[in-house]
């Protein structure tokens, strides 16, 4: 059986102590929901500007997923987390700019749930984790 392992970047934001910032075992490797937060100063970024912060927590969980030892191909399913129903279309329109150039041409998209729910910054517009499925 394998092991279970932290993942761990200076590329995304530093987790609190809680939880890691991904954990993989054997091929998996699970990234804990990110949201739009500097990892050079853990400033939350772009309040009020749910396309921006979107762009900026998926670079966040990609760096965790290259941390992880994958790329966006082997990712498999994504969660976002927003906080308005009235955010889906610009959340939807920079999601599907970032996962253009994520996934390599021809490449399978990866699954998708979104949830309008709170969050627990009041600056936070959106929040996402991924699944990753690597090799």
């Amino acid at each position: 059986m394998s092991d279970k392992t932290a993942v761990r970047t200076d590329e995304a934001p530093a987790p609190a102590h809680t939880f890691s910032q991904g954990v993989r075992k054997g091929p998996v490797l699970q990234v804990s929901g990110q949201g739009p937060v500097d990892p050079a100063t853990s400033e939350y970024l772009y309040p009020g500007d749910v396309k921006a912060q979107t762009l900026r927590t998926l670079e966040n969980v990609a760096a965790i997923v290259r941390a992880g030892g994958a790329t966006f191909d082997d990712v498999v399913m994504l969660r976002v987390y927003l906080t308005k129903r009235e955010d889906f279309a610009l959340m939807n329109e920079a999601y599907g700019e970032f996962i253009g150039t994520a996934i390599s041409e021809g490449g399978v998209l990866p699954a998708r749930t979104t949830v309008f729910t709170g969050l627990p910054r009041e600056e936070m517009l959106v929040e996402i984790d991924a699944l990753a499925v690597v090799g």
